[in-house]
């Protein structure tokens, strides 16, 4: 169900490390409203949240911290090892952030907004959308960010991507591609030619919903 008001919505997605945050950074200080499903992810499971709430029932309460948040980190752990619990939790926090990335996107003042949905490939939930911007970069480029990010073993950076959707499903998705394995200059320059396309993709959006 596309929002009710209609702005042109493109979705920026990415494995981890391929730079999105950068991306939606440089969109962002061009005056492009910027929504984040993963900031989402953590307002909806706040204290007292029926997200949050189901999560309980469904796990039990050992997931909740002593201040009534989810324990992140132990339900991380859990699900790094139990991929059926995974895609349980998945199943409550997935249509609930669609849902709040939705509300978030009607009320969007601009012709067009960055919807980041890093998990675009696993969720599907996403059909109302315009347009699907990837940021790629291959394997082992995403291997050694993660690596000097994390300040994690390469075992671990390889668990991490074999636990997330592989590089051709979001390939797959993509309407536009950024290859982000130059240098910052490069970056900027896409991003910039992507703005005036976008630009101009929303203006004839509008006057599609204006008709």
């Amino acid at each position: 169900m596309p929002p009710s008001h209609s702005p042109f919505v493109v979705v920026l997605t990415g494995g981890i490390a391929s730079g999105k945050s950068a991306v939606s950074d440089m969109f962002s200080e061009k005056g492009v409203p910027v929504i984040d499903t993963d900031v989402i992810a953590r307002q909806i499971v706040q204290a007292g949240s029926p997200a949050l709430k189901q999560i309980a029932v469904q796990f039990g309460p050992d997931f909740i911290d002593p201040d009534g948040n989810l324990d992140r980190r132990k339900m991380r752990e859990a699900i790094f090892s139990d991929p059926e619990m995974k895609i349980r939790l998945e199943s409550i926090l997935h249509p609930a952030i669609a849902a709040e990335a939705l509300r978030q996107v009607s009320q969007c003042p601009k012709p067009w907004c960055l919807l980041v949905v890093p998990l675009l490939a696993e969720s599907g939930r996403y059909s109302w959308i315009n347009r699907v911007l990837v940021v790629d970069v291959s394997e082992s480029v995403q291997i050694e960010r993660v690596m000097a990010r994390d300040h994690i073993s390469r075992e671990q950076a390889e668990a991490i991507l074999i636990a997330q959707a592989g590089r051709k499903e979001r390939l797959a998705l993509a309407d536009d591609v950024i290859d982000n394995s130059g240098s910052l200059q490069d970056l900027k320059s896409k991003v910039s030619s992507l703005y005036d396309k976008y630009t101009t993709l929303a203006e004839k959006h509008a006057k599609r919903g204006a008709e």
